[in-house]
């Protein structure tokens, strides 16, 4: 099951961030079809946010056809954004882990790395170009 980590300091609303989490633990794989998300109370508990806060995350999600709510019973994931090349074992993403674990190894702190991650993701995925998502 997702843990949610809210960030309140982010600029980033509640909501918002809670969906950006479901949608990147579908991604990679962490949730898929039939899954339950925790439910509002869960949430509550965990994060100390606002039981409205939930609804209206779950609602975006069920909205944009990720998620199912099935009164009594839970909110279920309906399908995958999961792909091979997200996967755990995917070649890019073991490299990944390994350059990450130099970056760690040579001292980076988090921020430097994500600096490094943006700078170059941005070089490589300009939002106006063919490849940008």
């Amino acid at each position: 099951m997702i843990e949610f980590r809210i960030d309140r300091r982010s600029g980033v609303s509640t909501y918002v961030q809670i969906i950006q989490q479901v949608k990147q633990a579908m991604r990679l794989g962490l949730l898929g079809p039939g899954d339950r998300l925790p439910t509002a109370r869960e949430v509550v508990e965990a994060t100390a946010v606002n039981p409205n806060t939930v609804l209206k995350a779950y609602r975006e999600l069920e909205r944009d056809g990720l998620v199912e709510a099935r009164h009594g019973v839970g909110t279920f994931v309906t399908r995958s954004l999961a792909s091979d090349q997200t996967a755990a074992e995917a070649p890019l993403r073991r490299e990944l882990a390994d350059w990450m674990s130099r970056a760690k190894s040579g001292g980076l702190v988090i921020d430097e790395v994500d600096a490094l991650y943006a700078a170059v993701r941005d070089e490589h995925f300009h939002p106006e170009g063919p490849h940008a998502s």
